[in-house]
């Protein structure tokens, strides 16, 4: 591969694709989509990486790296618009919110309800990803705490740094691991060695922050919400969906979308007979006196199932800033600066030192680009090294508030409560979880570090 790090065409990539990634930083100021500045610094960056490869008679080779960019770009979108419609689709169900009701009909105490939200939180989101976990659970401390300020912003630091441990030791419950999975640098069972470590770094800053939850019961009072019909097969689909996923990747070498859309057909045909159930119970209001229907007048309180409706709801501007992002990265590879950064940081520093500093990294630079950046490098490591930079990358993200899409989110459902500063304050406790988890791992996994 050519390098053109010294070139005027890779400074202004580069300096491309800092700007857009600025932009990304201030989209809540600017109310401008992540997706919208990145989409277009990757078209630019490879029309440069062309430029100064027709410089050199090699047009051809763009095109062969920008098809294989494109092919782990289409596999990922492939996955997640899959899993997301499940996801979706077991909202529209009211799966979810009759969990959260269930729980604030309970009448737990504070401290009950913060350590329940944050086991549950690390369990949920290997299925069902950190991000969704980290919203219903956010709902659940916003039910209970109402009027606690303190009580929220303190559960919500908790679910955040919950819900990425729980991601970081399952292929399904974080982009980041989604993507070490499906480049097959780390296989399906491997992930489970990161459970221990995954575990301590939640519980060493739940235990601290904890200390200043009181033990009083608030007064929440809220409606039961029943599931639909049809709510628990679609959470049974979904679980059998994922098993076939995994067996088929490891049995046959598939590729772990295919079974994913596979469950996707399954879960479309499934709704036609659901949608068809709530056509024929749908009772049409009469019309009255031979004129106008109310129907024209007025939409329908309640709509049959259309598990369409639960595609087009999918976080878009999600999946197509994963695509600006992973051409971005894939287009400076391109032009030699992942050649460059990965001697800089696997050779000069070592891998520990350097996975290390991704984790950190990636608490200030989303985990997704990081993580991409790594694979795309793909340095000789060892099993251990990297199950590390897929522990640190999942969990370094909870360093900050805006190191993770968790964190993110609940800075909007919370608004005013649940804050950066706010999250900042418990950087330190949370620190020692991220430092703790890593030395169990070199600990406790030492034996796939290798000689």
């Amino acid at each position: 591969m050519l390098s053109f790090t010294d070139h005027w065409i890779g400074y202004l990539a580069l300096a491309v694709f800092l700007a857009a990634y600025v932009l990304v930083i201030v989209e809540e100021h600017l109310d401008l989509r992540k997706s919208k500045p990145v989409m277009v610094a990757a078209g630019a960056i490879w029309i440069l990486t062309a430029i100064a490869y027709a410089s050199q008679h090699q047009s051809h080779a763009v095109a062969e790296i920008l098809r294989h960019n494109l092919l782990e770009y289409a596999e990922l979108l492939l996955f997640l618009l899959s899993a997301m419609t499940f996801i979706n689709t077991m909202a529209e169900r009211n799966i979810f919110t009759a969990l959260r009701t269930g729980l604030v009909a309970l009448g737990l105490s504070l401290r009950t309800v913060f350590w329940l939200t944050g086991l549950l939180a690390f369990f949920i989101s290997p299925v069902a990803d950190n991000l969704t976990t980290a919203l219903v659970m956010g709902a659940v401390v916003m039910a209970m705490g109402a009027g606690n300020g303190r009580f929220i912003s303190a559960a919500c630091v908790n679910v955040v740094v919950a819900a990425n441990a729980g991601g970081a030791f399952s292929p399904f419950g974080d982009i980041t691991t989604l993507m070490v999975w499906q480049k097959g640098v780390v296989q399906f069972g491997d992930f489970f060695a990161l459970f221990v470590p995954s575990l301590i770094n939640w519980l060493v800053p739940a235990a601290l922050i904890s200390m200043t939850i009181p033990h009083e019961k608030p007064s929440a009072r809220i409606e039961p919400v029943e599931v639909k019909y049809g709510g628990y097969v679609i959470v049974l689909l979904f679980l059998i969906t994922i098993a076939g996923t995994v067996l088929l990747h490891h049995f046959l070498e598939i590729p772990p979308f295919l079974g994913m859309m596979t469950g996707l057909g399954i879960l479309k045909s499934y709704g036609y007979f659901l949608r068809r159930k709530e056509l024929d119970e749908w009772k049409q209001v009469p019309e009255f006196d031979g004129a106008v229907s109310l129907n024209v007048v007025y939409k329908p309180a309640v709509k049959p199932f259309d598990v369409f409706i639960s595609m087009k709801r999918v976080e878009w501007d999600t999946l197509m800033f994963f695509y600006g992002i992973m051409l971005c990265v894939g287009g400076l590879g391109a032009l030699g600066y992942l050649a460059t950064l990965s001697d800089l940081l696997y050779k000069d520093l070592g891998a520990t030192t350097a996975n290390i500093l991704v984790g950190i990294l990636s608490a200030v630079i989303d985990n997704i680009p990081v993580m991409f950046a790594v694979l795309s490098m793909n340095p000789e490591m060892s099993l251990g090294q990297w199950l590390l930079v897929t522990l640190t990358a999942g969990v370094g993200g909870s360093l900050l508030s805006i190191g993770s899409a968790a964190g993110v989110a609940l800075m909007g459902q919370a608004r005013g409560i649940y804050t950066f500063s706010s999250h900042l304050k418990w950087i330190w406790a949370i620190a020692l979880g991220y430092a703790a988890s890593i030395a169990v791992h070199l600990a406790l996994n030492g034996a796939l570090f290798g000689p």
